[in-house]
């Protein structure tokens, strides 16, 4: 834990950098397939110091989640043996397992929840590439989710400017699954007719 901690610290240091952008960037693409530190804790601090620019700062993100989750689905489609053990030793084997069962039952609207909540989007990626998931509906869920995750975080820094910072850190986990649980609701409504 404590060098996640670390890994952590360091992102809030680079998000007052002056190339943070480029930073922020890299960090979507990274946390997408291998980095454990989401783009959040980035994007927010420079949103609040740049409110003018959080809209942009959000599709800068968005764009870079979504070429790391290109990514991941890569790694899960060619170098899945590769990476098994290293999922194993992480302890992130049952998120992977529960991902799996997930793509099994709902497909696109897995990578779309797993783009939007809190659930480790990574290991969605890399099994969407493991269970080769169509490409084109992977990348549209990828887009349509993290670009609703990063958005809603721009659309709070603008409703509530620095009030934002306390909102998202108090709430953020309840946020994505209480959107997690409307889409579960409106994928079973859809379902059954």
């Amino acid at each position: 834990m404590h060098k996640l901690l670390a890994c952590y610290d360091a992102v809030l240091r680079l998000a007052s950098h002056a190339k943070a952008t480029y930073y922020l960037f890299l960090l979507s693409v990274a946390e997408s397939s291998f980095f454990p530190v989401p783009p959040d804790v980035m994007l927010l601090p420079m949103g609040l110091a740049q409110p003018n620019r959080v809209w942009r700062l959000a599709g800068i993100t968005t764009i870079g989640s979504v070429l790391g989750g290109v990514i991941g689905y890569a790694i899960g489609a060619y170098a899945f043996g590769y990476i098994e053990p290293v999922l194993a030793e992480s302890g992130h084997m049952d998120s992977y397992l529960h991902a799996v069962r997930w793509f099994e039952e709902w497909g696109f609207w897995a990578i779309f929840v797993a783009g939007f909540s809190p659930i480790p989007y990574k290991v969605f990626t890399i099994a969407g590439g493991a269970l080769s998931m169509a490409f084109l509906p992977f990348v549209i869920a990828s887009l349509i989710g993290r670009g609703a995750r990063f958005y809603l975080l721009a659309f709070l820094v603008k409703v509530f400017g620095q009030k934002a910072d306390g909102l998202v850190r108090k709430h953020i986990d309840r946020i994505g699954w209480f959107i997690v649980a409307i889409v579960l609701i409106g994928i079973i409504m859809l379902s059954t007719h």
